[in-house]
């Protein structure tokens, strides 16, 4: 693995699992504790917050990873005979799969829904009721796929060592 695969590499392992944390805390701190809330409130503050993290350092986290994770696997497809390629290129797709396909197909149309949805109305906490579960679940799903996807990298340059 040279140098500034070697290095790539590492910084998608500190990216992938920085993701997965985050989705970790959301699956088991930030959901439990707005379910606890009424409808509205947990509507509001859900609605708030998917606001506040489209933000740089966010963006920077979430898309640089993935953008790290695409060089990584084209370079394992290329070179899969390579030491630490197979590794490299599971943990690529596990990010790109596990995190950013779920997100795009799964949490943001969710979040879209929450956004539009009087926070106060019967068709809100309806929606609140069902939006719990579901984005939490595929929450879960991010969850792991982060850090399978660190955790495979990792492996990639320890195969590589």
């Amino acid at each position: 693995m040279s140098p500034i695969i070697y290095s790539t590499t590492v910084a998608a392992a500190v990216g992938a699992g920085l993701m997965g944390g985050f989705f970790f805390a959301f699956s088991n701190l930030v959901m439990p504790s707005l379910r606890r809330l009424t409808p509205q409130a947990g509507i509001e503050a859900m609605q708030v917050i998917n606001e506040v993290v489209l933000n740089p350092i966010f963006f920077l986290g979430f898309f640089g990873t993935a953008l790290l994770a695409l060089v990584l696997v084209a370079v394992a497809a290329m070179n899969f005979a390579g030491s630490g390629m197979p590794w490299l290129l599971a943990a690529g797709i596990a990010y790109l799969a596990g995190v950013i396909l779920v997100t795009v197909f799964f949490n943001v149309p969710m979040n879209n829904a929450l956004a539009a949805v009087d926070p106060s109305s019967a068709a809100g906490a309806a929606l609140w009721a069902d939006y719990v579960d579901r984005w939490t679940m595929w929450n879960h799903v991010r969850t792991v796929g982060g850090l399978v996807s660190s955790g495979a990298f990792i492996l990639a340059v320890r195969a590589a060592a």
